[in-house]
Parts: structure tokens; sequence; C-alpha cells
């Protein structure tokens, strides 16, 4: 038996050390927050999720009709009419504004992926597209008023960093991201730093 530090033995400095690492992992490791700021920022990130899914139905029809990707008359409006109900819901308006603009570079992101894709495949008109008035944007005006809903509910809870934490966490298994977790990140952000 040989003793290499100390007169102990190696398999017990092995035991010491893995002790200790499990030690602090365990210190490391943040308690999550109340159950029901869970479900706030679970819901928050579903619905995040579901506004990128919307993405590939806009790709789709913007890819049929050539329509530009860039729609700023359109955003400016849409951030206009957020900041209004934003306002009645006590959200500030600002932190709105910045989480839709999040939301829009997001989609975009997606949108602009997938075209490039399209045209890499030469893909040609999809069959039956999403009509953008009667098919895409219904789904996304019954969005903004539940997201509009959770940010005012957001506002009460990052003051606890174990949300903040518990939304990194949970980032990856809610919100769907087939392009390298930039649109994510980039949906996701203003919820960090707000």
């Amino acid at each position: 038996m040989s003793y290499p530090i100390n007169g102990l033995p190696a398999r017990w400095l092995v035991a010491i050390a893995l002790s200790l690492a499990l030690l602090a992992g365990c210190q490391a490791a943040q308690p999550l927050p109340p159950e029901e700021n869970q479900a706030a920022v679970d819901r928050m990130l579903s619905l995040v999720d579901e506004r990128l899914e919307v993405a590939l139905l806009v790709a789709r029809a913007k890819w049929n009709t050539g329509t530009n990707i860039e729609a700023p008359k359109r955003e400016t409006e849409i951030l206009n009419r957020v900041a209004s109900r934003a306002a009645g819901a006590g959200v500030d308006e600002a932190f709105a504004r910045g989480f839709f603009q999040a939301q829009f570079e997001a989609s975009k992101l997606v949108q602009r992926r997938l075209h490039r894709r399209w045209q890499d495949e030469e893909r040609g008109l999809f069959d039956n597209p999403p009509a953008l008035a009667e098919d895409v944007r219904p789904v996304l005006d019954r969005l903004t008023p539940a997201l509009i809903e959770s940010l005012a509910d957001w506002q009460l809870l990052i003051e606890d960093p174990r949300v903040a934490l518990y939304l990194e966490s949970r980032a990856t298994e809610l919100v769907t991201d087939d392009f390298g977790g930039e649109p994510r990140r980039v949906a996701l952000e203003p919820l960090k730093t707000q």
C-alpha cells in the first residue's frame, strides 16, 4: 500500500476529493423559487415558444407571396398597441416594447434561416400556405395580450434571483429552437435584463 500524501492511501485521497466535489455541488445548487413562480416562468416560456412556432407559418406565407421578411411599419404599429396595452396592465412600456421587439427579431431570425435553407434547396412554393391575415395574425393577436399579462407577472418575479436561474434551466426544455439557440436567446434576453 502506498502512502503518497501525509501517510494517507491514494484511494482515500480520491474518496475525499469526490466527497468535497459533491459537497461543493450541493452548496452551489440554488433552491427553486416557489411553485407559483415556477408556474409563471413556465407559462412565459411556453408563450414565447408558441410565438416562435408562428415564425414558421410566417416564413411559409412570405415565401409563397415573396413578401419581405422586414416589416418595420407593421412592427411600429404593433409596438404602439403593445405599449398602450402594457400601460393598462401595469407593465413598464419600455420593458414591453423591448420584449416585443426581441420577439420580432427572434421570429425574423427563424424566417431568414428558413428562407436561406429553402433557397439552397431550390424549394418551390408550398401547397396551401397559411395566409398572414386569416391564419397567422389571429394567433399573434391571441398571444399578445397573454404575453403582456405574463410580463406583468414577470416584473414582480424578477427581483428573486432564483427566478432567473430557473428561467435559464427551463428555457432549453420549454422553448424549441432548431437554429442553434440564437432565436431563443434573442427572445429571452429582455427577461434577463429587466
